[in-house]
């Protein structure tokens, strides 16, 4: 699992007084140049921007299509024509890559929606609430959080059938106890500072105070760990995909494209190494960015 995240509060001062709106945005512009000068984080951001631009657009980058054989072309080396090579039936590895991107990053995206949407609400109500409610679902939660991952997805993959969609559901359901517990930790901390408070004292509602104060104040550590899980998700999926529990054949997914190179990784390694070196690649770009996003907000 994912270890949570924590940052210390960026839209209060230290005595827990809120900053008026003109210094937040300050700050925020502060951050963002900070964020600008730093190279790897500028280089990862590319790169995560284009896989996600390949997902939603993947025929910008290519003109072949991904499901044309060629078996004259078989296991072509990369080149110009190919970039990545060809697999074994003559397809471009590098659109089939792309076309997989689609898949996977996706599902990715789906499964921490899931997780994020779900994991927020039980974390916001079980920190602004507390009592009995809070004890439960923290119970829950610790049950989830000692059952593997892995071993959870399998079985809810196999409980709901194979596809991208339900490997996406799998995923995000492991990830809503992490998203929780960061969320509840925050929401403790931040309903205790004294601007929560006086707004409460004030005559603000709960409603009002939790939208207005405390989820904004809360939200920067939780944003943090989604970008984490966003690579972790992209791993779980392609694993999943590895494994046969994805899409079905012809459909590309980076998982699948690294499982149908095991049988050339001596006479053709590009086959199942360039697929999975672009996953690698992405996933540490994500690493990155939440690593340097949690160190410009200190």
């Amino acid at each position: 699992m994912v270890q949570t995240l924590t940052a210390p509060e960026t839209t209060a001062f230290g005595d827990g007084r809120e900053l008026p709106p003109r210094m937040r945005g300050a700050r925020g512009r502060s951050r963002l140049l900070r964020l600008a000068r730093r190279p790897g984080f500028v280089l990862a951001s590319v790169l995560v921007a284009f896989v996600i631009v390949a997902a939603f657009a993947p025929t910008l980058f290519t003109d072949y299509e991904p499901y044309a054989t060629a078996p004259a072309e078989r296991l072509r080396a990369p080149s110009g024509a190919h970039l990545f090579g060809t697999d074994d039936v003559g397809r471009d590895l590098w659109t089939r890559t792309l076309y997989g991107a689609d898949l996977t990053v996706k599902a990715a995206l789906l499964a921490i929606a899931i997780g994020l949407g779900a994991g927020l609400l039980l974390g916001v109500v079980s920190g602004f609430l507390g009592g009995v409610l809070d004890a439960l679902i923290m119970r829950v939660v610790d049950v989830q959080l000692a059952i593997p991952g892995l071993l959870l997805a399998l079985s809810i993959v196999t409980a709901l059938g194979f596809g991208t969609i339900p490997v996406a559901i799998a995923v995000g359901v492991g990830t809503i106890p992490g998203f929780a517990r960061t969320t509840r930790a925050e929401v403790l901390r931040v309903k205790t500072l004294p601007y929560v408070e006086a707004a409460r004292s004030g005559g603000g509602s709960w409603p009002r105070v939790l939208i207005r104060h405390v989820l904004p104040n809360s939200w920067g550590p939780v944003l943090a760990l989604a970008v984490v899980d966003f690579g972790a998700a992209i791993i779980a999926v392609a694993a999943l995909s590895f494994l046969g529990f994805g899409a079905a054949p012809p459909e590309a997914e980076w998982g699948s494209l690294v499982a149908a190179g095991r049988n050339f990784l001596v006479t053709a390694p590009w086959v199942s190494l360039l697929p999975g070196a672009l996953v690698a690649l992405t996933v540490l770009a994500l690493n990155h960015i939440a690593q340097t996003m949690r160190e410009v907000r200190r």
